[in-house]
């Protein structure tokens, strides 16, 4: 596939630019004209600027002619944002892009630091959008978005190795977890909570493991950027609401490769798993591309009402279900309505797997491959 153009827009001042392996962050800020690259993927580069942080002080006084400084990876050296705030402070108009595939160092040693002072971005996979004529809905749902697989001559066999080069490079090589194997299987038992509510004890009593040991999993599942979760919609409510998360792989292939499948598995419930996942990987990333600000949730009654996303914020107030059936059933616009009669000021829509945009009692109901070959930044969701 031939490099594309990204929605991300790279910003004139310092920013943090987070995201997965394999999303395109290297490529992105290797396009910037007149850079300096600081590589700490690199051994050497890595050694030097880990034993002397303040050679980056040295390196940008050094290189007059140069505004716009790149750190790749920075959680590998987090001591490094010591001096990037110092240079921030000296105000020569130098643009500082730390980009990090990790959060889990810098949560802990120095991203308060530079609060205010750096702007929080975040890189997702592609968007159907950036790829409409490479995209394909069922073969996207098996391979997913990410440009480092979508790219490759061997995409199957590289999202296979994608977990086991974090499991190496990040899990323990940086010692995040004592017992490897442990993590694993944790792995392959979550990857069943994919889009749905999260249960700890029923993980942990499939792991062996406690409860709160699954939630420290989780949670460097997330500052890994390999997951994240949808906390519920309670704004102003009406009804008795449930307060626990859904859980997401931030990508539909990466989910699929990691979720076994046996004779006892049923196909449709895992489709219908990576499509809600492909669907929610394009909001999270039309949020975070659009100039204005929004939030992404999910809702769910004690009743058992639920609507997939909720969408809140400056730039709008949507609901949104998915169904991958072809047809509509009066079950599957319920939920919808119900938060419609709660919420009237919400737009409602439901994403299904049929071939033509209509409208059924009040609610819009579009094609899920037309929604997301359509959804950009900074433009109506419908």
């Amino acid at each position: 596939m031939e490099i594309v153009p990204r929605f991300f827009h790279v910003s004139e001042r310092s920013f943090f630019l987070f995201g997965p392996r394999g999303t395109g962050k290297s490529l992105l800020v290797n396009k910037i004209n007149n850079v300096t690259i600081v590589d700490l993927l690199d051994p050497a580069s890595y050694r030097q600027y880990r034993a002397y942080p303040e050679r980056l002080l040295d390196l940008v006084l050094a290189d007059p002619m140069t505004k716009t400084f790149v750190i790749d990876e920075v959680q590998k050296v987090p001591e490094l944002l010591s001096v990037v705030h110092q240079l921030i402070e000296m105000k020569k108009g130098w643009r500082f892009i730390l980009t990090g595939s990790s959060a889990r160092k810098l949560k802990r040693t120095g991203v308060d630091l530079l609060a205010g002072r750096a702007q929080l971005k975040h890189l997702h996979p592609f968007m159907a959008a950036e790829i409409p004529k490479q995209f394909h809905l069922e073969k996207n749902l098996k391979l997913g978005m990410l440009p480092l697989v979508l790219n490759s001559i061997d995409p199957v066999n590289d999202l296979k190795t994608y977990i086991a080069l974090y499991m190496q490079e990040e899990v323990q090589m940086e010692g995040l977890v004592r017992k490897v194997d442990q993590f694993s299987q944790f792995l392959e038992v979550i990857s069943f909570s994919q889009a749905s509510i999260i249960n700890y004890t029923n993980i942990a009593r499939e792991c062996h493991i406690s409860s709160n040991t699954v939630e420290n999993y989780v949670q460097i599942l997330e500052d890994l950027l390999l997951s994240f979760k949808l906390t519920i919609f309670t704004k102003k409510a009406k009804r008795i609401l449930t307060h626990h998360p859904k859980f997401y792989f931030f990508d539909a292939g990466v989910f699929q490769s990691i979720r076994p499948m046996g004779p006892l598995d049923n196909p449709e419930e895992i489709a219908g798993h990576a499509l809600e996942t492909l669907v929610a990987q394009h909001l999270r990333a039309w949020i975070d591309y659009s100039d204005k600000e929004g939030t992404l949730y999910f809702w769910r009654t004690k009743s058992g009402l639920e609507v997939d996303f909720i969408i809140y914020g400056e730039i709008g107030f949507f609901a949104i279900e998915v169904k991958k059936s072809a047809s509509i059933k009066p079950a599957d616009l319920r939920g919808l309505q119900e938060f419609k009669n709660d919420y009237p000021t919400c737009t409602t829509l439901l994403l299904y797997g049929g071939k033509e945009k209509i409208l059924k009692q009040n609610i819009l109901c579009i094609p899920i491959s037309d929604f997301l070959l359509h959804l950009k930044p900074n433009q109506p969701i419908s």
